[in-house]
């Protein structure tokens, strides 16, 4: 082989190989959210508390609740596949009310990319709107990384822990003249199905039939 051929040969291997890193460089390890559920089991111990306490629990919006499963549909989002960190947006949401007061918990976002994954929610007091407060600590199972999503481009993640944050504690505490609810108080276990928008289907949103934890 001559130099010119060595040559030749030398820069098709340098162009296939710059080709093979700007591929690289431009993969999206996030996936963009659009549809899907997220489905919360809740503890013996809230629905006791609730009792004791002499609150009423239902749904706000679109959001779901019977006997003691919520559900709330996934909206939009994004998560980033290699490291589960990101956000996950929801409509609907709880109430909880005596025969005066009532708060309105919704619009919920999980967030992951925080010092610890935390559930947000719109709160609002007899119609007065509050802000958007963190309303629950949330610990995520053991994940196999990067997420491998599953038919249809979606995401499920079950088995995630739900405990009352302190700042969602503070203020129940405050609107209902109480001090049952405290940090880390037991709420139930979540299941998350999500879809992403690159995968064309818009389906799953009323999605009943995941496994139960």
């Amino acid at each position: 082989m001559n130099l010119k051929s060595r040559l030749s040969g030398l820069m098709l291997v340098s162009v296939f190989a710059m080709g093979l890193n700007a591929g690289t460089a431009l993969a999206k390890p996030s996936i963009v959210l659009d549809s899907g559920q997220t489905r919360v089991s809740l503890s013996d111990d809230f629905i006791g508390a609730l009792g004791a306490l002499g609150l009423s629990a239902g749904s706000v919006g679109n959001g779901s609740l019977r006997g003691t499963i919520a559900r709330f549909a996934v909206v939009g989002g994004v998560l980033d596949l290699q490291n589960a960190k990101g956000e996950i947006n929801h409509s609907g949401g709880l109430f909880l009310a005596t025969q005066t007061t009532r708060v309105d918990l919704s619009s919920f976002n999980i967030e992951t990319s925080g010092p610890r994954p935390i559930l947000t929610g719109l709160v609002t007091v007899n119609g007065n709107f509050v802000g958007r407060i963190p309303l629950f600590w949330l610990e995520l199972p053991v994940l196999t990384l990067p997420i491998q999503p599953r038919a249809f481009g979606s995401v499920y993640v079950p088995g995630v822990k739900v405990t009352l944050a302190p700042e969602a504690a503070q203020a129940l505490n405050a609107v209902f003249k109480v001090s049952a609810f405290v940090p880390g108080f037991s709420i139930g276990r979540a299941q998350v199905f999500a879809i992403s928008s690159s995968s064309g289907h818009g389906r799953g949103q009323n999605k009943d039939d995941e496994e139960d934890d």
